[in-house]
């Protein structure tokens, strides 16, 4: 198949052709007595007295309920038919994020639940049909507590108007929901990492229970339409492994037609069948990109050469829908505009990112650092949240070839005696080595920003406005000792406990934040404020060649991409307005002088 046939899936990676999509309207309440469930609401679905346009938050203008007010609890249903056709197939409800606690009900019988405000869940709500029904319900109640510190909320505010940094809350279903008809014995995870050494592709499926003997799993890869290679294997146990090796296809097997990089994004699809006897096949469709991303030095490789990180931090918030996207174009168009300002890569910030998003990263080549949201305090059930949502993150996301670095902490949030707590240093040194168990083809930085303590690069935030400064604290090898003695950003250590920046890509990952504030009513008072044009783009220039002089730096991330709520610090309006001549940005970006 095209890859192009994946951009309408609610997850490209992962996709079966036989999806329902359940977005749109869908019955809606506040409960802010928190009365629904001992009310038995999930038996009288039809009774919810809004309508809601799902997948947006009720916060928002495109839900058709835009009230930002604080309710922790609602409520959303939906009727729909029977899909299935044979009689042994299963029915998956899906959801691609429901920000905090959902608990889901069909037909009035309680099908399953899901903690985690960013990441998927999927449930089999076969049994829970009634069977003399032609007509079902699927109800969701949706838990988000706006005040609770120790949930993973990110820029969340806990305010009832947004301060300083921190935005309007994102509450409920937020992303896709969607059915898919499937047997019994499917697939539910795939796994692909490129061996480049032994040009090959190592593979790893696991299926939801284990099949009768006799039973198939066929692997089909392509390029543009072109057969690549295949495997045919069988399948007996839950998870089952092995190797594609490519070189027996029709297309010239060259590192040219077949690896990913930003310049060349070539992907190559994936159809997974597995043949039970006694059931229908299970088809999925995903697709990989072949590259690899290493460290040497303070040099950061792609496919085995230096690269210079050209980044700009990614909110990915809009006015009219918040953190959900307005419409998938606006994804697509999010990618295309990051590039057009001569930006190589993207680091989405506090926030696990749509997979139609990364999908497009994967097709028009950017590339991106993956992170998630952080708590705001540091208890046992914090951390156990946040290592739980960050898990199944990584687990969605670590196909992706356009994703080379995870975060799972940002500044220390979370985390705020980093410094001076064992256990605090203990949890982001976890998450590090846990990160790099679940996937170990990418670095990980376990805290970004300062106080590093775990991880694969050295990276820090610098948002000091003199070019001379930055340029003399970055400069080469015995500035940055200087640097590490003398700096504290946000009144922290550079690094913490037995760090050792020795021999590691540096990296400023976070620099800039120039507010275009004409009027003196602006109320953003952040990094620095210019008032006309011609200095806005002065200082862009002057901070962006400060560190492009560097011999040291493996890369910069510019703040940020777009304004987004009181923070006018994009180098687009919050409606994606060039405030400058796009040609002007890009020629500073690439450092053309």
């Amino acid at each position: 198949m095209l890859i192009d046939d994946l951009a309408d899936a609610p997850n490209p990676q992962f996709a079966r052709p036989t999806r329902i999509d359940l977005n749109g309207a869908w019955h809606f309440a506040f409960d802010d007595a928190d009365a629904g469930v001992d009310n038995r609401w999930f038996e009288t679905p039809d009774e919810l007295g809004q309508t809601i346009t799902v997948p947006f938050p009720p916060e928002s203008s495109l839900s058709g309920i835009g009230d930002r007010s604080f309710h922790p609890v609602c409520w959303y249903a939906r009727g729909f038919e029977d899909p299935r056709s044979h009689k042994g197939a299963r029915l998956i409800l899906n959801f691609g994020a429901v920000d905090y606690r959902a608990d889901v009900w069909v037909d009035g019988q309680h099908v399953g639940d899901h903690i985690g405000g960013h990441t998927p869940f999927a449930l089999d709500i076969s049994s829970a049909l009634i069977p003399e029904s032609t007509h079902h319900w699927i109800v969701v109640r949706a838990f988000d507590d706006p005040l609770d510190a120790e949930q993973p909320r990110g820029k969340q505010d806990w305010k009832a108007e947004p301060h300083t940094i921190w935005y309007h809350r994102t509450t409920g279903i937020w992303q896709s929901v969607w059915l898919e008809v499937a047997p019994q014995s499917r697939i539910v995870n795939v796994r692909w990492r490129f061996d480049r050494a032994r040009w090959l592709v190592d593979y790893e499926i696991e299926l939801s229970q284990g099949v009768s003997r006799g039973a198939e799993l066929t692997i089909q890869l392509e390029l543009d339409d072109q057969p690549i290679s295949s495997a045919a294997v069988s399948v007996a146990d839950r998870t089952t492994s092995g190797q594609i090796h490519l070189g027996a296809g029709q297309r010239t097997m060259s590192t040219g037609t077949l690896l990913w990089s930003p310049k060349a994004p070539n992907l190559i699809t994936a159809t997974l069948t597995l043949s039970s006897p006694g059931q229908p096949d299970d088809i999925v469709h995903s697709y990989m990109g072949l590259r690899t991303i290493e460290t040497s030095g303070r040099n950061l490789l792609l496919n085995g050469a230096p690269l210079f990180l050209r980044f700009v931090l990614e909110q990915g918030y809009w006015s009219e829908s918040q953190l959900a996207a307005p419409s998938p174009h606006h994804l697509k168009r999010e990618v295309e505009l990051i590039k057009e300002l001569g930006f190589n890569g993207a680091r989405i910030h506090q926030k696990v990112e749509d997979p139609r998003f990364l999908y497009w990263a994967d097709r028009l080549g950017l590339l991106l650092w993956g992170e998630i949201a952080n708590a705001f305090v540091f208890t046992e059930r914090a951390v156990d949240r946040h290592a739980r949502e960050w898990r199944e993150a990584v687990l969605r996301d670590r196909n992706h070839p356009s994703i080379i670095a995870w975060v799972p902490f940002n500044e220390s949030w979370g985390v705020s005696e980093l410094g001076l707590s064992e256990p605090q240093r203990q949890a982001v040194t976890a998450a590090y080595h846990k990160t790099h168990q679940l996937d170990g083809t990418r670095p990980v930085i376990g805290n970004d920003g300062w106080e590093n303590v775990a991880g694969d690069l050295l990276t820090i935030h610098d948002y000091n406005w003199d070019a001379a400064v930055l340029k003399r604290r970055y400069d080469d090898e015995g500035a940055l000792a200087t640097t590490l003695e003398s700096y504290f950003p946000g009144s922290r250590h550079v690094t913490v406990g037995d760090f050792d920046s020795t021999g590691k890509p540096v990296m400023i990952t976070e620099f800039g934040g120039v507010s275009y504030a004409p009027g003196d009513d602006e109320n953003w008072f952040g990094y620095g404020t210019v008032r006309t044009i011609e200095e806005y783009v002065d200082r862009y220039k002057a901070l962006n060649e400060a560190l492009q002089d560097s011999s040291l730096l493996c890369g910069v991330c510019y703040t940020q991409l777009t304004d987004t709520e009181q923070e006018t610090n994009g180098l687009l309006t919050a409606n994606r307005e060039h405030k400058v001549p796009v040609e002007q940005i890009r020629a500073i970006t690439l450092g053309e002088r």
